[in-house]
């Protein structure tokens, strides 16, 4: 059993279809390689921290969660995380050394709640990572510490 089923099991707003997450993009073979140097590696240009424009907020969540391989709603950016969590989250997911897209929850009130209500999760960072939701910054911490974050993202990378 993985982190994230230990403790989703453990949490009481996880019920037995909350528990689930929210839409895969499908399973992919891992692959093996080597973890690239800590260098920052998201993209400016590919922030989506601009106004959702007319777009529905849940169409936008999801777009953006199944456009991207490693997506995080934080508080702030990775430049400047506006929390503790956030930095902690941005900290290790650049440590992979891949490319992600981030969205500032500070800049739109219903991403922010709404983005709660897509993964069934309470507390912001979220992580995204393939399409799947992934948990908070203690669950990206411990499985950052066993593997399985290396693991989930190589397999979103090895999809084609």
């Amino acid at each position: 059993m993985g982190i994230r089923s230990s403790i989703k099991k453990r949490l009481p707003i996880f019920g037995s279809a909350a528990g689930q997450p929210v839409s895969p993009g499908g399973s992919a073979a891992a692959s093996a390689g080597s973890q690239a140097a800590a260098q920052p590696t998201w993209d400016e240009e590919e922030a989506a921290d601009a106004p959702r424009a007319d777009v529905p907020v849940e169409q936008f969540i999801d777009e953006l969660v199944k456009g991207n391989k490693i997506v995080i709603f934080m508080k702030g950016n990775p430049a400047q995380p506006m929390c503790g969590f956030s930095a902690n989250a941005i900290g290790i997911l650049t440590s992979y050394g891949r490319p992600l897209t981030h969205f500032d929850i500070l800049s739109d009130p219903e991403v922010r709640q709404a983005v709660k209500e897509y993964s069934q999760w309470p507390t912001l960072p979220q992580i995204y990572v393939g399409g799947e939701f992934l948990g908070g910054s203690d669950i990206l911490i411990q499985m950052h510490q066993s593997g399985e974050l290396k693991q989930a993202i190589d397999e979103a990378f090895a999809e084609a």
